[in-house]
This record gives C-alpha cells, sequence and structure tokens, in this order.
C-alpha cells in the first residue's frame, strides 16, 4: 500500500493532540525481543527477560558508583539513553561499527546523539558492559561536572572502567589496560593475548613520568567520544593522579585548583600550593609514593604474564554493593519485532559505514502493511474530511524524519513525521522531533517559528515524558525568546546549562537571551568566557556577537540584523510552500459545497475567540479578532473539528485566546482545519 498524502507541518499538531485515531491493527506478531525498564534506563533484548534485567541492573549500579566517587546526591542524564542488548554475535557483528573493514573485537559501544544516546552489546560474552564503561564515565561527567582539564576527564573514566559489579559488591581501581599475555579458550587451548601494548602499571613503572604541571597543562581535547590508544603515558599517569586524589579524597581540593585556573587564571605550580597545600614537588612526590604503594596492581601484572592465570584478577579496593537488585523496580514488557527492526536500524543509520544498510531496513518498514490505515474522519465524509492514510513501522517512520532533519530533507521529515503521528499519536519523540523541525526550518530560513504555541505544548509535553531533557528546555527558551516571554526564557535555558553544565552552545543562548532582554553586561560577560572556547565555532560566533552589542546598545538593533530583516522580509515561508505542495495532491480534501478538491492553502492564525454561533447545528462559526480584524470562520460539524487543549468543542466559549488553522473564504471568512484553545 502506498501512502494517500503528506500532512502540512502546520496541520500535524492537530494531528497529535486533536484527533481520535480509529485503528484495527492485526494481532501483535511473536517477538523474542523485550523492553526492560529501571529507573534510568531502558534496554530493548533479545536475550530474555533475566539477561535484560541483569544489564539494566548493571547499569544502574555502575551508576550509583560514579555519583559516589563524584560525591554527588544525585545525576543528571539530560539525553536520553537506550541500551541494545543482542543475545549473540552475528546479530551484535551485523551492527557493530567497522575498524579496518571488519567489526570492532570490544563487545559493546557507545553511540552519541545529539537526541538520544545508545549503548550496544553483546551478551554472549561475559560483562559486556565494562567494554563501555570508560564511555559512560565520560557521559556522566559531561553532565555532572564543569568543563575540566583533559588529565582529570580521562584520569576519572581510566579509573572507573575498572569497575566490576556483582550482586553482593563492586570493585575498582585495577588497571584498565592490562591484557593477559597467555588467554585460555573454551577448549582450554592457549595462545597468545590480541594487544600486546604496555599496560598502564608498565608504563609508570618505567623511571620517566611527565613533570607534574606538564601533565596538568596538556592540552587534551575530551569533547569527542572518539579516542586513540589508551596505553600512553598521558593516560597512565592521569589515571594515578586521579587514584590518588579519590582515594585521598582530595575531590574537594581539586574543585579549588579549577576554580583558579580556569577562572583567576592562576599557574598551575600556584594553584597546586593553594588548593592542596603542598608544592607541585610534594604533590608529584606523593602520587608517586601511592603507585608504589599499590601491590594488587603489581601482582596483577605478574599474573598477566603466566599462562593458566585468572583473566580477572582482584581490583585494589572492595566496597560493597549499593545498589541491590531488590532495590530496584526493573519491569519487562513484550517488544515488537518490528519495533526491534527499527531500534537496530536507527543504530545502524547513526555508523557512517552501517548507513545505507539501515536506511534499506527503515524504507522496508515504512512499506510493510504492517498496520492497517488510521483515519481521521467526521461523521459526514462530504464535509471537507480530513484523511489521513499510513502504513508500515511507526517507529521506522520517526527514525526517518530525524534522518531527514539532520539533512534539512524538511519537506521529506513532516511527511514521516504525519505518517508515525497517524500510526502512533502518543509518541513522544513525534511532539519533540516536529519542535526541532520547526525550529530548524526558521533558523535556516531566517523567519520567525510557525505554530509558536503549539511547539511550547509539545515541548511541555515532551518534558513531563522526560524531565532531564536539557535540549527541550533549550528549545522552549527560544520560542519563549522569540516571543518577547524573556523571564520563562531565562528560567527555561537556565535550567538546560543546569543539566548539561559543558554545554556552551546553552551558555551562548542564553546570551543571546541576555541580548533580547537588554541585559548588557550580563551577556557580555558569558560572551567573553566562550571567545576563548576550545570549539572553534562558540568562539568564532561569541566574538563576532561582542562585536555587534555596541551598535544594538546604540540604536537597539544591529546595522546588519536591520539589513538581514529587510532582505528576508519578502520571502516566503517554508510551511507555505510545504502546504501548497500538500494541496496539489490532496485529492482526499474536498470543498464543503462544490465536491471539487479544495486548493486553497492552509493559513494559521493567533486571536482571541469572542464568540461562536452554534445555531446551524452541527455547523458552528467561530469569531475570532486578531490585530484589529475579525474574521468569522465556519466548521461544518463542530464535533468532529480536530482540537487541541481542550476535550471537547463548546459552543459556550468566549473571550479565549486561540490559535487556528484555516482555509480562506475572503478577506474576513474561512473554512476551519483546527483549533488550539489556550
Amino acid at each position: 500500500m502506498a501512502r494517500i498524502r503528506p500532512i502540512p507541518i502546520s496541520l500535524l499538531p492537530a494531528m497529535l493532540l486533536g484527533a481520535v485515531l480509529s485503528s484495527s491493527a492485526p494481532a501483535s506478531e511473536p517477538s523474542s525481543w523485550l523492553e526492560i525498564r529501571s529507573t534510568h534506563y531502558t534496554v530493548i533484548t533479545d536475550a530474555g527477560e533475566k539477561k535484560g534485567k541483569e544489564v539494566a541492573l548493571r547499569f544502574e549500579q555502575m551508576r550509583a558508583v560514579f555519583a559516589t566517587l563524584l560525591m554527588r546526591d544525585r545525576l543528571n542524564e539530560p539525553v536520553p539513553l537506550t541500551i541494545l542488548a543482542f543475545r549473540n554475535d552475528k546479530s551484535y557483528y551485523q551492527s557493530a561499527p567497522l575498524r579496518q573493514g571488519q567489526p570492532i573485537d570490544v563487545p559493546g559501544f557507545f553511540l552519541p546523539g545529539e537526541d538520544q544516546n545508545f549503548i550496544v552489546l553483546n551478551l554472549f560474552e561475559e560483562e559486556s558492559w565494562r567494554a563501555v564503561a570508560h564511555d559512560f564515565a565520560h557521559l556522566l561527567l559531561n553532565y555532572n561536572y564543569p568543563p575540566a582539564a583533559g588529565w582529570f576527564d580521562e584520569g576519572l573514566a581510566e579509573y572507573f572502567s575498572s569497575i566490576r559489579v556483582d550482586d553482593k559488591k563492586y570493585e575498582i581501581g585495577g588497571d584498565p589496560e592490562l591484557r593477559f599475555a597467555i588467554i585460555q579458550d573454551l577448549p582450554q587451548n592457549q595462545q597468545e593475548g590480541r594487544n600486546p601494548a604496555k599496560s598502564l602499571t608498565e608504563l609508570l613503572g618505567g623511571q620517566v613520568w611527565l613533570v607534574l604541571p606538564d601533565l596538568l597543562t596538556m592540552k587534551h581535547d575530551t569533547s569527542s567520544y572518539i579516542e586513540g590508544t589508551h596505553h600512553t603515558l598521558f593516560y597512565a599517569q592521569s589515571w594515578m593522579v586521579m587514584h590518588y586524589l579519590l582515594h585521598e579524597k582530595k575531590l574537594p581540593q581539586t574543585g579549588t585548583y579549577f576554580d583558579l585556573t580556569e577562572n583567576q587564571h592562576v599557574p598551575a605550580d600556584a594553584a597546586i600550593e593553594k588548593a592542596y597545600g603542598v608544592t607541585a614537588a610534594q604533590f608529584d612526590q606523593a602520587v608517586k609514593e601511592y603507585f608504589r604503594s599499590l601491590t594488587p596492581l603489581f601482582a596483577a601484572l605478574d599474573a598477566s604474564r603466566q599462562a593458566g592465570s585468572k583473566p580477572n584478577p582482584p581490583q585494589v579496593y572492595q566496597f560493597p554493593e549499593i545498589v541491590a537488585p531488590e532495590d530496584r523496580v526493573i519491569a519487562a514488557n513484550a517488544f515488537r519485532e518490528a519495533d526491534a527492526r527499527a531500534v537496530t536500524a536507527e543504530v545502524e543509520i547513526r555508523i557512517p559505514e552501517r548507513r545505507e544498510a539501515g536506511l534499506k531496513e527503515l524504507e522496508a518498514l515504512v512499506r510493510a502493511p504492517e498496520t492497517a490505515p488510521n483515519k481521521i474522519e467526521p461523521k459526514d465524509d462530504k464535509k471537507n474530511p480530513l484523511l489521513v492514510t499510513a502504513v508500515g513501522n511507526e517507529v521506522a517512520h520517526r527514525v526517518l524524519a530525524w534522518d531527514h532533519i539532520q539533512r534539512k530533507e524538511f519537506d521529506a521529515a513532516a511527511e514521516e513525521l504525519a505518517d508515525a503521528a497517524a500510526l502512533n499519536q502518543n509518541d513522544m519523540w513525534i511532539r519533540y522531533y516536529l519542535s526541532v523541525l520547526k525550529y530548524r526550518i526558521a533558523q535556516s530560513k531566517h523567519i520567525d517559528i510557525i505554530g509558536s504555541p503549539t511547539m511550547v505544548q509539545d515541548l511541555r509535553a515532551v518534558l513531563e515524558w522526560y524531565p532531564e531533557f536539557a535540549d527541550a528546555y533549550d528549545l522552549l527558551a527560544t520560542v519563549h525568546m522569540k516571543g518577547g516571554v524573556q523571564v520563562a526564557a531565562m528560567q527555561a535555558e537556565r535550567a538546560a546549562i543546569q543539566l548539561s553544565p559543558r554545554n556552551q552552545q546553552y551558555v551562548y543562548n542564553m546570551a543571546e537571551i541576555y541580548i533580547t532582554d537588554k541585559k548588557w553586561e550580563a551577556a557580555v560577560t558569558l560572551l567573553e568566557r566562550l571567545k576563548a572556547s576550545g570549539n572553534p565555532q562558540i568562539a568564532a560566533a561569541a566574538r563576532d556577537r561582542l562585536g555587534t552589542i555596541p551598535n544594538e546598545q546604540k540604536y537597539g538593533i544591529s546595522a546588519a540584523a536591520a539589513a538581514a530583516a529587510s532582505k528576508l522580509s519578502t520571502q516566503p515561508s517554508p510551511f507555505d510552500v510545504l502546504e501548497q505542495d500538500a494541496a496539489k495532491r490532496a485529492a482526499a480534501d474536498k470543498a464543503p459545497s462544490t465536491g471539487t478538491a479544495d486548493k486553497r492553502p492552509a493559513k494559521f492564525l493567533q486571536g482571541r475567540l469572542v464568540g461562536v454561533d452554534c445555531s446551524q447545528s452541527p455547523a458552528a462559526v467561530l469569531t475570532v479578532t486578531s490585530g484589529g480584524a475579525v474574521l468569522k470562520l465556519r466548521t461544518a460539524d463542530y464535533k468532529s473539528l480536530p482540537l487541541i487543549g481542550a476535550d471537547a468543542f463548546s459552543c459556550a466559549w468566549n473571550d479565549r485566546a486561540v490559535s487556528v488553522n484555516y482555509k480562506a473564504g475572503g478577506a474576513a471568512d474561512g473554512d476551519l482545519v483546527s483549533v488550539e484553545v489556550r
């Protein structure tokens, strides 16, 4: 079956909230997949309930251990994380990244994303979650600790990546880069280990260490999750410095050190003395003596060189487990096979070398007649029905929508979101992606955001679903700023920054809010800090913005902004283009009286509803005022009119703020498509 037609973006909110979909879906197909939900994580797996719950528990345990290391009562995770856990090698390696044409040789990988993060595991391997512990530590650091030097981030991530957890205890502090020279396979055959590189213990056992101030001031980009080898002196010494600081409980002094170096620009030597109360030489000596005292490291190194040794020697430190199985409610639910295929393909299209295969799978899923068509139609289908027919897998549709948004293919994204909404109006990802789509169109065309009230409503719903979603707060701040509600904009942007303190784009956006509200000093303070950013785009934008502020203070608007506004004022809205294109293909939309195709483009209006005339029920005429103009907008059947913000239509409505989609009849009248009541 083919899709009947796409829905214009401006009509999609009505589809999401105002329509009651009738669906006759076939019985669910048998599936071996489960969705496991714990307090903070979602695990999608075909390895069975026991294995899936174990994965969820281990990540809850690792999260709790990390909170203890950072001395935090709670942790933020402002980007949703999904864990995809395959039961066997074959499925895992078909989706894993390639290195020199071959799948990676570790049983887990982390895949960051702007909208959501993924962790993918091979549960055929024991403790596969340990393979992503380093990246997991970076993820939690980025969301819960201010920007820090490379040695701190990499040292803590290496320390954490040695972690082992079970139901009774957790162990930590071992050498995370230790590899056994002789290993045994399952039939007990001995063979040489795969990685002959020196471990961190071996590197530190040499005679030469980096001079401490050099280590602490070394430039090391920690913004990317793609790293080279960890078998270097930088990683080894960073690991041991953090080992020492954590064991000696000197994290508060380390925060003081960063304040001195990052904010007050105190040299490293002087900052060490002020923060820790010792000279740099004394600090360096203390770390070396601490390293030599860690006898379990040297015992593990000796064991790694002997045949028949167990590959998991005891760690340096052992503690009682702080998250026991009974301490977490972990629920398991059936997960449809087609949805699992769509999620797997979603992972694949985010890996360049897997993208083609992932797209092929998604296209197959959106074309398959998996679900019967959904229709939205009034009782009398001769009176301007709104007909939506979609087939295929809803998850696949919204995954393709996000992919189109990333590539600025906005028409295609709108079509996929319309199909996804027709299949499942309760998926909050659709409302989030629709908000992003509106913002990206406005940003690329330098126009106002179309449908801002609905966008605010969608984002609030998304935040009810995932209260820590920092990007939803950031988008909400942008809408409020454009709408002139500066206090609400500041509150939303501040929430985004608190949830993701290292996201410098949020800080830049806060500076823009300050500028809009004429808080010049606050804006300059933020921009001065950002112009020294390690992100070249942010640094350049901050420098440029600082250059425009004096002109805006003097004249109220920058010359560049005025010229741009004049140049762009005549550009048509991309929503108009989409709606006009959709109208040409809208064979299902009939004019109320003539029965011919209604080719009028839908228009959007914000105003005030001052009265409703239901004297010709079920028809109704709404009187709406906006900017001094008065419009009479008719609906043939108010009982089937798509509504937003209200459960049912009322003929008693008056003096209500509304947003309407309508098709103009003349200068002061038209036919309603949908109504949002605020």
